[in-house]
């Protein structure tokens, strides 16, 4: 997301350090949750970079990295999809999403705007790892559209790019 809490990713700096942070993510998880418009986003790009690798490790790492992980779409309005691995759900479920919490095995990733709001409404999110680029938007598509309580985060630790980005690693807190 932008400093001023836009998500865009166009925006953002996507270099090869950046690529191999969120490659060791995707490594240590198990599953990857989307809504409709970030999945249709990231299936229109990324098993085509499989198939013709750019010739840049940390992003082709990524692709097929991405294309394997076992992925939930979330959507009402898509019927099929074409993307390996990939599932389909109508709505969020917050006793499915429990039990697979639950299993043995990686992290479950969110990687949406709009599935991070409701997975937070129904807390479900046990780690947030926001990556803020030194961006200014000005507008676009906030990150917490539609929170409709206030939540109250603890900052576990940061993490800084050379490009000026930083992850920041919070956990709700219950306070």
């Amino acid at each position: 997301m932008t400093l001023d809490g836009f998500c865009n990713h166009t925006a953002m700096i996507a270099d090869e350090e950046l690529h191999r942070h969120y490659n060791e993510l995707l490594r240590n998880g198990d599953t990857l949750l989307y809504g409709r418009t970030t999945y249709q986003m990231m299936e229109s790009y990324w098993p085509s970079l499989v198939k013709n690798p750019s010739g840049n490790k940390p992003m082709d790492e990524f692709a097929v990295l991405i294309d394997n992980i076992s992925k939930i779409v979330f959507t009402r309005t898509l019927k099929n999809v074409e993307w390996k691995n990939t599932t389909l759900k109508k709505e969020i479920n917050k006793g499915e999403i429990s039990v697979l919490k639950q299993k043995e095995g990686k992290y479950i990733l969110a990687g949406s705007p709009s599935l991070i709001v409701e997975l937070a409404q129904l807390d479900l999110i046990d780690e947030y790892q926001l990556c803020v680029h030194p961006v200014v938007l000005g507008s676009g598509l906030p990150l917490f559209k539609n929170i409709s309580n206030k939540m109250n985060l603890k900052l576990l630790k940061t993490k800084t790019f050379g490009s000026g980005a930083i992850v920041l690693y919070y956990e709700p807190s219950k306070k």
